[in-house]
């Protein structure tokens, strides 16, 4: 049976069919109070992910945490898999060497709004502030952080594997933290601003961390397992 299209339309308006339209997934809003300054470390860390290649065009991912206060890069976590429980686990690590953030900056990504992260937050009492759709300038410094390292490291290396990845993530977050001065640290580095800023600062936190936070090297191994 042949049927024209007016026809088809007045049966479908009479018997009043419709398809369901498909709703955007919807995401966890966090805080969206006003972001303050961050003035002492541990005030305010900001996260994102990076993406790259190894070997035969293998795609792997890097997990970002930066301490915005200090400008301090906290972890480089290469892997081809990073799922939301593998980001609370990492989070659970950093906490252990630097001690807990009061707010965490991140985009809405599915790792960032997986039910895995919100249970995270709730338990250890931090804010979670996601940035507007299509607003990375909201998360600058992350975005800033990831410009230097694809310019400096990614775009200038090639991996063999992950593990050769993870190595020259390793070497370049060095450099990044302890040899390299910045500017807007008043030509410190990362380590030494916050150093100066925990000793200025007095916490118990602060004055533990200049004796018993492990080396490089040991927190590298640590995070990648």
């Amino acid at each position: 049976m042949i049927m024209n299209a007016k026809k088809l339309y007045r049966i479908y308006r009479e018997e009043g069919l419709s398809v369901r339209r498909r709703r955007g997934r919807k995401r966890a809003r966090g805080s969206r109070t006003p972001m303050p300054t961050a003035l002492r470390p541990n005030q305010r860390w900001s996260m994102d992910f990076v993406s790259d290649t190894f070997g035969a065009s293998r795609k792997f991912r890097i997990l970002a945490v930066n301490d915005d206060c200090c400008r301090e890069n906290l972890c480089l976590i290469a892997d081809t898999s990073l799922s939301g429980a593998r980001v609370a686990r990492e989070l659970d690590a950093l906490v252990r060497l630097y001690g807990k953030p009061e707010r965490i900056v991140s985009d809405n990504g599915t790792e960032f709004t997986s039910a895995a992260i919100l249970k995270w937050a709730q338990k250890n009492d931090v804010q979670w502030h996601y940035i507007d759709p299509g607003k990375p300038q909201q998360n600058g410094y992350i975005e800033s952080f990831n410009g230097s390292l694809r310019d400096e490291c990614l775009n200038e290396e090639i991996f063999d594997s992950l593990d050769d990845a993870r190595r020259k993530l390793g070497l370049w977050r060095y450099d990044y933290n302890h040899v390299r001065p910045h500017s807007s640290l008043g030509n410190k580095t990362p380590a030494e601003a916050r150093r100066a800023l925990e000793l200025s600062d007095g916490s118990t936190h602060g004055a533990l961390a200049q004796n018993d936070r492990p080396d490089y090297q040991s927190q590298t191994r640590r995070l990648s397992l």
